[in-house]
C-alpha cells in the first residue's frame, strides 16, 4: 500500500521537531505494517529573505526542498502565505503548491494509493483540492485548533465542513475532537490518539536523577523542586500562568522549554515578579535534551487554554514525572488517575494549589511510568491500517 502523507506539521532539516507527533505516527505505522511504503509532502511558507521582520516564517527560507529522514523521501514545496490578513487564500495556495509537487513526482514513478492528510485547516481544505484533482481517496486527522479554535471561525467553518464531507474518514486525536467533528458533520469521525515512544521516553533511578541535575549545572537547594513548562511561547499555552503561579509556591524553581512570540513579555514578568532567580528560559530543545529535563523535573505544568492530545503529558509521564494540567478539551482523556496528576482550572491560583496537593500525595515515579505504558502506538497504527485497508478495498469494488 503506498501512502502519501501531507502536512505542513512536519519536521525539517530547519527545525526537527515541527510536527514531530505526525512523523512519529507515520513511523510507527510502517513498523507495525512493513507493507505501508510512503512518500511525505511537508509544505512550508514561501519568503523570500531570511529578516526579523518575518519572525517565525524567517526559519523556512532553509528549509530543503526535499530531504530523507528515517528512510522516508520528504519533499518541502513553497506556497505564499500573507501574514494576517491572507488567512482564507492559504488552502488555495497550498493546494497549488501540492498540485505542482504530486504532478512532478507522479511524473517520476510515484503512484500513491490514497493521501494521508493532517490538520484540517488550511491543510486539509488544500489536500481535499488536491484529492479531487488527482481523484484518490484520502483521510484527514484533526489534531487541535484546527477544530476547536479555527472551526468557529465562519468562512474557514465552511471550508472545513467542505473537506470534511469529502474525506474518506475523518479522524481526531481525542474524543473531543471527535464530538466537534461530528458537530460540523462528519460522517462516522474516529478517534486514534497519539501515543508515546515508550523506549525513548524511560524513567531513570534517584541517583541518576541526581547526577543529570549535577550535569546540567542545576543549583536546586533540598527544599526546592522543579517544575518544567513545555510549549510553544504563546498566550494559548500558559506559561504566564505557570510563572504566576510561583507567587504561591516559593519553594519551586520553573524551567521553560520553548520559543515564541511571547519570549519577551514572559521575561518581562518574570522580571517584574521578581523571579529572575527562580525561573529559567530554556529555549528550543531538541528532544534527548527535553528528555533529560522530563527526568530531573518534579512536576510537569500544562496550563493551555486549547489542546487537542498534548503529546508532553505522556512523554513526561513516561519518565516517570507526574503532571498538574488545566481540565480543557483533550487532556482530561490523558489525565485520568493521581498516579498520572492532577487536572485544575485555569487559573495561576490553582495551578498552585494543584502543585502542592501533587507534592502532597507524590506518587510513585514508577507507577506514572505505569500509568503511561497503556499509551503505546500499536493501536493506533492498528487503527489506522485497518482504515486505509477499508478504502482501499472499496475502491477496487
Amino acid at each position: 500500500m503506498n501512502i502519501l502523507t501531507i502536512s505542513s506539521l512536519y519536521p525539517n532539516n530547519e527545525d526537527p521537531k515541527h510536527g514531530i507527533f505526525v512523523e512519529n505516527r507515520l513511523r510507527h505505522l510502517q513498523k507495525h505494517f512493513p507493507d505501508i511504503q510512503a512518500t511525505v509532502i511537508a509544505p512550508v511558507p514561501w519568503f523570500p529573505l531570511k529578516s526579523k521582520w518575518f519572525k517565525e516564517y524567517a526559519k523556512f527560507v532553509d528549509v530543503k526542498h526535499a530531504e530523507v529522514r528515517h528512510g522516508v523521501n520528504i519533499y518541502h514545496p513553497r506556497y505564499l502565505v500573507i501574514p494576517k490578513v491572507g488567512m482564507l487564500l492559504t488552502p488555495f495556495f497550498m493546494a497549488v503548491s501540492l498540485i505542482i509537487c504530486l504532478a512532478k513526482l507522479k511524473r517520476k514513478g510515484l503512484q500513491p494509493d490514497l493521501i494521508d492528510g493532517h490538520y484540517f485547516y488550511p491543510d486539509g481544505v488544500a489536500i481535499a483540492i488536491v484529492a479531487m484533482f488527482f481523484k484518490l481517496p484520502f483521510t484527514c486527522t484533526s489534531r487541535g485548533t484546527d477544530i476547536n479554535l479555527i472551526a468557529d471561525m465562519a468562512l474557514p467553518q465552511k471550508m472545513i465542513k467542505w473537506a470534511i464531507g469529502r474525506a474518506e474518514k475523518s479522524i481526531a486525536v481525542c474524543q473531543a475532537l471527535t464530538d466537534r467533528l461530528n458537530e460540523l458533520g462528519a460522517k462516522q469521525p474516529v478517534t486514534l490518539r497519539n501515543g508515546v515512544d515508550l523506549t525513548f521516553f524511560s524513567i531513570i533511578d534517584e541517583d541518576k536523577r541526581a547526577q543529570a541535575r549535577k550535569h546540567l549545572n542545576l543549583e536546586i537547594g533540598p527544599d526546592q523542586y522543579i517544575l518544567l513548562s513545555v510549549g510553544w511561547l504563546i498566550e494559548r499555552k500558559g506559561h504566564y500562568l505557570v510563572i504566576e503561579s510561583l507567587k504561591y509556591l516559593p519553594n519551586a524553581v520553573l524551567f521553560i522549554a520553548g520559543n515564541g512570540p511571547d519570549e519577551y513579555k514572559l521575561q518581562a514578568s518574570v522580571a517584574a515578579l521578581g523571579l529572575e532567580n527562580r525561573v529559567v528560559f530554556l529555549g528550543s530543545l531538541d528532544q534527548t535534551t527535553l528528555r533529560r529535563y522530563y527526568q530531573i523535573s518534579d512536576a510537569l505544568v500544562l496550563a493551555s487554554s486549547r489542546e487537542g492530545w498534548a503529546n508532553v503529558l505522556l512523554e513526561s509521564m513516561a519518565c516517570g514525572t507526574p503532571v498538574v494540567a488545566t481540565n480543557i478539551w483533550g487532556t482530561p482523556e490523558v489525565v485520568q488517575s493521581k498516579t498520572a496528576g492532577l487536572l485544575v482550572e485555569r487559573s495561576s491560583k490553582a495551578i498552585a494549589e494543584g502543585v502542592k496537593a501533587l507534592l502532597a500525595e507524590y506518587p510513585s515515579r514508577q507507577c506514572t511510568r505505569e500509568y503511561a505504558e497503556q499509551f503505546d502506538w500499536y493501536s493506533t497504527s492498528k487503527g489506522q491500517h485497518t482504515i486505509f485497508e477499508a478504502i482501499m478495498a472499496q475502491r477496487k469494488s
